[in-house]
């Protein structure tokens, strides 16, 4: 049985959400954890992270200086220390709402429960490269036996909620989907420029197997074959850390592409170094609603993208960008190829994905689905209190 919290929130003080992420760096999960405590109000909600391992200087993409950030250090596998960890530390910050990301934080919405935090919620970002099908037995039992702790499942992606619904068996009275969203100040197209310089084909992401940079790397040289030099000048960027990365790094150098591709790692300034994209690609073998498709659209970019999970709902076909089946290295190559030869259309899809992304991905619309979200279950679990909380707020 849940224990209650042992001293009860002053009606005037704002509600502390606990976010708990496995780590916390540059991701598009970890952008959306950041914008959610930026613009959430601030009269009405404070916020705190917790990571199951640790954070890094990435941390620092949190504007809010009162959000206090804790790393528990987790070692590999399960560890019950880590359980009791997090429950001394939800009796201590005594936190209204525990926000889980993915199914490496899942677990512990039974200790949140058991430290006494009225309101759980757990989100699906995305599978791993372990689950990349969804049909992980022993993952799908976890979400399955956890289903009367969580009070909401948020999936970012139709195809996540499809897959709650239908598969794991989430009721649906308990999915409440909120689709993912982008700065559209911070990610703007390039200003127009005349001169002539190298073709540069994208992509931004963890370099982790799931994302495919292998394959992406195959269809680079496809299209080197195709288009030479002098005539022309393409070059790759993959920009993001991750386990992948020292590999895709010696990949590079034997084979003889160094002066080619770019693979700085992580990186601060993605807006930026997104201006100067010709192309952005996602070649990836499992993806949700990846928050870097809608960067990359917002930024007046066309996407090429492999046609799984939630990314054909965000890239229309032969509009704002060109599908590829997976692990199609040739067929991938192809649809860069399209905007290589054809710089009309190139632009035109660029724009098509601004405007798609000013009407339908503006991340005002992702803080009022959390907003209401957390409204909702707080007044359900509380009894009217928030209603009275806010009203006394004024």
């Amino acid at each position: 049985m849940a224990h209650t919290p042992t001293k009860s929130l002053k009606p005037a003080e704002p509600y502390l959400v606990v976010h708990l992420v496995y780590s916390f760096g540059h991701g598009g999960l970890q952008t959306l954890v950041a914008e959610c405590i930026d613009r959430l109000p601030a009269a009405e909600y404070r916020h705190a992270v917790v990571c199951l391992t640790e954070k890094t200087d990435n941390s620092l993409i949190v504007g809010r200086v009162d959000t206090a950030f804790y790393e528990l250090c987790k070692p590999p596998g399960n560890d019950v220390s880590t359980h009791v960890k997090l429950w001394k530390l939800f009796r201590q910050l005594r936190p209204a709402i525990l926000h889980t990301y993915n199914v490496g934080t899942l677990e512990y919405s039974l200790t949140a429960a058991l430290a006494g935090i009225p309101v759980r919620i757990h989100a699906e970002h995305g599978r791993d490269s372990i689950e990349i099908d969804g049909q992980h037995a022993r993952y799908n039992l976890l979400r399955r036996l956890l289903i009367p702790i969580v009070d909401a499942y948020v999936p970012v992606s139709s195809d996540l909620a499809h897959w709650l619904r239908d598969t794991i068996g989430v009721p649906e009275r308990q999915i409440s989907s909120v689709m993912n969203g982008v700065d559209l100040m911070r990610y703007s197209p390039a200003l127009p420029v005349n001169a002539a310089g190298p073709f540069w084909i994208g992509t931004v992401g963890r370099a982790d197997r799931i994302k495919n940079h292998v394959g992406l790397l195959d269809s680079f040289q496809l299209l080197l074959e195709r288009f030479p030099r002098p005539q022309h000048d393409l070059r790759l960027a993959i920009v993001g850390d991750g386990p992948m990365l020292g590999v895709l790094r010696e990949l590079v150098a034997s084979r003889g592409l160094s002066d080619r591709v770019w693979l700085p790692g992580a990186r601060g300034d993605v807006a930026e170094v997104m201006r100067g994209f010709s192309v952005f690609v996602l070649p990836s073998l499992s993806e949700a609603t990846p928050v870097v498709i809608l960067e990359a659209m917002a930024s007046g970019l066309p996407v090429v993208a492999t046609c799984v999970g939630g990314v054909p709902d965000v890239v229309l076909e032969d509009e704002t960008g060109l599908l590829v089946a997976p692990s199609d290295p040739k067929g991938f190559a192809d649809a860069i190829a399209a905007y290589v030869l054809n710089d009309e259309m190139r632009r035109r899809h660029g724009a098509a994905g601004r405007a798609r992304s000013e009407a339908a991905y503006s991340i005002n619309a992702t803080i009022e689905g959390y907003a209401s979200l957390y409204s909702y279950h707080l007044d359900r679990k509380l009894k009217g209190s928030y209603r009275s909380a806010r009203a006394a707020r004024g």
